[in-house]
């Protein structure tokens, strides 16, 4: 009885499972939904479709009117039906990851064919592209055949002509433009088939590709109005070839359907524009994908994408990424990723992760990290992590981390908090150790301190001096401290410093390190006392003579003596803390 309950249970818990598993799997357009609106703004409806159905809807404002009302009551229905009834079948719907892309299809079109041409080396069609009700020609409109990769537009006069190579008794063109409802159309050498929603059965070339690297200025300057056009026109196709060639964009082996088509190997003499890379590009200047790139990708100058990196990256100026990085970047100048980036990424000049980064940044000036850092910055002038730091940074310059978990190392150390270690000459946590000291030891009549970073471990600047006739000694200097709390009044502080004295002249260096172990009292807030021990280990040549005025020996005389330059002695230390 026990072993057969335990099975029913395996048995229903995996059943569970996979019952998970496979709505995950479910396209955002046929999740189910229930929602009631009476009277509301279409933005408002449709971002309450958006929630239910978790994911986020892409469309212009000048195409669907977000402030037109909608009535709507819906129970247990699939996106698709849901947005049917609210657009009345006049918009067309595209998933893209976590988007659901709208499109206006309110008006439809049409090939009027002119010549149809066949051979045994080319099959070779001209016409216009009619507006099925106007009867007007369109232009600007992308005609394509998805499955051989040919791809045209028509003209101001909505006139086309297209050569395709190889023997084709037929093809199968489609019509694809802003605000009209796609149209394929199937010729054969002398009967043109139009079936009213042809659709291709073939999925591999029913996807989406982003058009934003051609709204960027370096691709709206690389890549021509034609190109754009057509590729705002075809956003809903995309397919996959073994290679390409070109020249420039639009001066390819694709054509002007480069910008669709994600090739295994990619070669641009100059430069190349494709909708991804599952392989290897390279270019002798730039390399512009729209979607992904997965495994290497090279260019002399530029490469920008779309989507995500996931591989090996270089160009010899910039990389600009618009998604997410996974693996290695490096460039001349500057590093871009607008996503997150989990790898390395070596600049000449800069690296910018606009979110978390989970790796290593080295640039030549700068690193920049928008999100939290979990690795290593390194850099020659400076390394900002905007919020959570676990890792190091060294900058020849500065650190800045808005939570520092690590280890800072630089001229100048700023945090807002830290649990870690800052080691530079300017230590800075805004909610942590700030203290200014007032004392006088057993070499200095006045001694004055700053002490910033954390109760853990905080950096010393120092200044002294005493000033009696015939005792003058100045002298700066850096130390490093930890405090211990016992109790709210009382603690202790373990310093060691190193300070260099001034005796009316450099002719040699005099040297005097100290550690100094100090018990303070906590008089109000703010003020405490502080007295301890310290030793002294001081280090002089012994032709150094004092100016007149100056101090003729600093080290007492019951000092020990462990070199003809080096001795040592038992001291005190003795003051007040501020704030």
């Amino acid at each position: 009885m026990k072993l057969r309950g335990l099975l029913i249970l395996i048995i229903v818990c995996s059943g569970l499972s996979l019952k998970a598993q496979h709505s995950s799997d479910i396209p955002k357009l046929y999740n189910r939904i229930s929602i009631n609106a009476d009277k509301q703004p279409l933005a408002d409806v449709l971002n309450e479709i958006s929630r239910k159905g978790n994911f986020i809807f892409s469309y212009s404002g000048t195409v669907f009117n977000p402030d037109s009302l909608v009535t709507l009551n819906a129970r247990n229905e699939t996106v698709r039906d849901v947005l049917d009834r609210i657009f009345l079948s006049m918009a067309d719907y595209r998933e893209s990851g976590n988007y659901v892309i709208l499109r206006s299809t309110i008006r439809r079109f049409s090939i009027h064919p002119e010549l149809i041409k066949t051979d045994h080396r080319h099959y070779l069609i001209s016409g216009y592209v009619i507006d099925e009700k106007t009867g007007q020609k369109v232009p600007d409109a992308s005609v394509y055949e998805k499955r051989l990769l040919e791809s045209t537009l028509s003209d101001k006069d909505g006139y086309f002509r297209m050569r395709i190579r190889g023997s084709h008794q037929s093809v199968i063109l489609t019509l694809s433009k802003e605000s009209y409802r796609d149209t394929s159309m199937l010729f054969l050498s002398t009967v043109t088939i139009k079936p009213e929603g042809y659709t291709y059965e073939d999925e591999e070339y029913m996807s989406y590709a982003s058009n934003i690297v051609e709204k960027l200025g370096i691709g709206r300057f690389l890549v021509s109005a034609k190109q754009q056009i057509q590729s705002l026109n075809i956003s809903g196709f995309l397919t996959s070839s073994p290679y390409q060639a070109s020249l420039l964009p639009g001066l390819s082996s694709h054509g002007m359907f480069s910008s669709q088509v994600v090739n295994k190997a990619s070669l641009n003499l100059l430069g190349g524009y494709t909708a991804g890379v599952d392989g290897a590009e390279v270019a002798g200047l730039f390399n512009i994908s729209k979607n992904n790139v997965q495994y290497v990708q090279l260019a002399g100058l530029a490469n920008l994408v779309g989507g995500s990196v996931r591989g090996f990256q270089a160009g010899g100026l910039v990389n600009s990424v618009l998604d997410s990085l996974v693996g290695f970047q490096a460039a001349g100048i500057v590093n871009d990723v607008r996503s997150g980036a989990e790898g390395w990424l070596a600049a000449g000049i800069f690296n910018h992760v606009r979110r978390d980064l989970n790796g290593w940044q080295v640039a030549g000036i700068g690193n920049l990290v928008s999100g939290n850092t979990r690795g290593v910055q390194t850099a020659g002038i400076g390394n900002v992590a905007a919020k959570q730091m676990k890792g190091i940074q060294i900058g020849g310059i500065f650190n800045y981390a808005k939570e520092m978990k690590g280890l800072q190392i630089g001229l100048v150390n700023v945090a807002d908090t830290s649990s870690g270690f800052s080691i530079g000459l300017i230590n800075w946590v805004n909610k942590g150790y700030h203290k200014l000291s007032l004392s006088s030891t057993d070499v200095f009549g006045t001694q004055l301190a700053v002490k910033t970073g954390t109760a853990k471990f905080y950096t010393m600047l120092i200044m002294s001096g005493s000033y009696g006739v015939n005792d003058r000694v100045y002298s700066a200097g850096y130390g490093i401290g930890h405090e211990f709390i016992f109790s709210k009044r009382l603690s202790a502080s373990a310093e060691l410093s190193s300070q260099g004295l001034y005796l009316g002249n450099w002719d040699y260096p005099n040297i005097l390190n100290k550690g100094q172990l100090n018990m303070q009292f906590k008089l109000a807030k703010g003020l405490n006392l502080f007295a301890g021990p310290s030793y002294s280990i001081y280090y002089s040549d012994p032709a150094s003579l004092s100016s007149e005025g100056y101090r003729e020996r600093v080290a007492p005389k019951s000092a020990k003596v462990y070199s003809p330059k080096t001795k040592g002695w038992l001291g005190w230390s003795a003051g007040i803390n501020l704030f």
